[in-house]
């Protein structure tokens, strides 16, 4: 089929791909315009599906919108047969969703209608999810709420991290979109509508909620910090003298509290075991800002905290 492939970082790359391998004729590819990027963000580079669309000679459109007379009618002239979209970061106007003969269909990360919106791989893990998985949609007006084509559910480990289950749904979803795409060429992608019930909102990840809250339970900081690993990543202040510096949570587990009553974030052992509003956590694998990540070990060896320091 001709396909418009709509996507913008890593996750959807995989995807694109796998369409292209499966014989489809990829017309053109939208995705976000290039942005500043490294440390000091003095350089401009493309998103990782552009780089992927030229390496596979696909021609790329970055537009900062969609919604205008001439940007439709340039999309409506390609003349395609199906959009597939992907994590493509921008809100498809109703003139692009009606262009392609067979319509829009989205490859979203989550069992909808849970997980709705931006950050579905991050907010299961937060909320301590045992399941997630992928969803082929075929996209309406609505925030993820068309109707739902093909699915595959995939089991959260209790220590899996973000990045670990975004490389695990992306291939997933690659898998999926092409089972979806030669499906749909043939007449046979019938789509099921969406439960009303247990509808959830994933909201884009705030930098006011990466801060680690001690406070809570030990399963619930455990659940935030896998769930912000190994990006934007959680965070704490540690105190050394008079100064306070940030440093990255990057992996925890849940620990045993040794039955001690002791204020939240307070260090318990020389193993960095610390109380939790409910329970202990242990930290694993921590990253200084301009350092790179230690296991908790080697932390240590490098800087004192001893047992009683509260970090926060």
């Amino acid at each position: 089929m001709r396909i418009i492939f709509m996507g913008t970082p890593d996750y959807a790359a995989p995807t694109l791909k796998a369409l292209h391998a499966a014989g489809h004729e990829i017309v053109a590819v939208y995705s976000q315009p290039p942005r500043p990027a490294g440390r000091r963000g003095l350089e401009v580079l493309p998103s990782p599906v552009h780089r992927m669309a030229g390496s596979l000679g696909i021609p790329v459109f970055t537009p900062k919108s969609l919604k205008s007379e001439e940007e439709q009618a340039a999309f409506r002239a390609l003349d395609a047969d199906a959009v597939v979209v992907v994590a493509y970061g921008l809100i498809l106007p109703k003139a692009i969703l009606d262009a392609p003969r067979l319509g829009a269909w989205n490859g979203h990360a989550s069992l909808l209608p849970r997980w709705r919106g931006a950050a579905p791989i991050q907010r299961a893990i937060m909320a301590g999810d045992t399941e997630t998985g992928v969803m082929i949609m075929k996209m309406d007006e609505g925030l993820d709420t068309g109707a739902v084509a093909l699915t595959e559910t995939t089991e959260i480990t209790p220590a899996m991290t973000t990045g670990e289950l975004h490389d695990k749904l992306a291939e997933v979803t690659a898998r999926l979109m092409v089972e979806a795409m030669a499906r749909l060429e043939s007449g046979e992608l019938p789509v099921t509508a969406q439960s009303e019930e247990g509808v959830t909102y994933a909201a884009k990840i705030a930098k006011t909620e990466t801060r680690v809250d001690f406070s809570r339970s030990a399963q619930q900081v455990h659940d935030h910090v896998r769930g912000l690993a190994p990006s934007p990543g959680a965070w704490f202040e540690l105190t050394t003298g008079a100064r306070a510096e940030r440093v990255k949570l990057l992996a925890t587990e849940v620990a045993d509290s040794g039955n001690r009553a002791s204020a939240p974030g307070t260090v318990l052992d020389d193993q960095l075991a610390i109380a939790c509003g409910e329970g202990a956590v242990r930290l694993l694998s921590l990253q200084k800002a301009g350092g790179k990540p230690l296991a908790a070990r080697d932390f240590i060896r490098g800087n004192a905290v001893p047992e009683g320091t509260v970090i926060g």
